[in-house]
């Protein structure tokens, strides 16, 4: 059994083209989203470790926001997800699953959270 790293961007908020309802098509939507990565840990951690022995965490941050493509509507907030995670794939070999969670927060009416989450391994 080999152990696992987990690196985590929280609750980004992010205007994304996306709905399917005529009153949300054609302009963006606020979305909170919060990004996981998985990969295999180095078997230790020292305090000069380089990062290459890891990920950097600003890729998590990039592909929830500018790596979104500007100008295309995302029907579905699933789609979104499946961007994200086939961007860290793509960005990166050693990501062995990949888990995005959207929130939809212009439909929240009470501070609910509505949304998805979605769970990716890699194929």
């Amino acid at each position: 059994m080999s152990d696992s790293l987990l690196l985590e961007v929280a609750d980004l908020e992010v205007d994304v083209l996306t709905g399917i309802y005529s009153e949300e098509t054609g302009k963006p939507q606020p979305l909170r989203i919060s990004v996981a990565a998985e990969m295999t840990a180095a078997s230790r951690y020292e305090p000069d470790t380089p990062l290459a022995a890891s990920k950097n965490y600003m890729d998590l941050k990039f592909a929830a926001t500018q790596a979104l493509p500007p100008g295309v509507h995302f029907k579905l907030i699933e789609a979104v997800a499946d961007h994200i995670c086939d961007t860290l794939f793509l960005q990166d070999r050693r990501v062995t699953a990949v888990t995005v969670k959207i929130v939809k927060l212009a439909i929240a009416e009470a501070g609910e959270k509505i949304g998805i989450t979605l769970r990716r391994e890699r194929q």
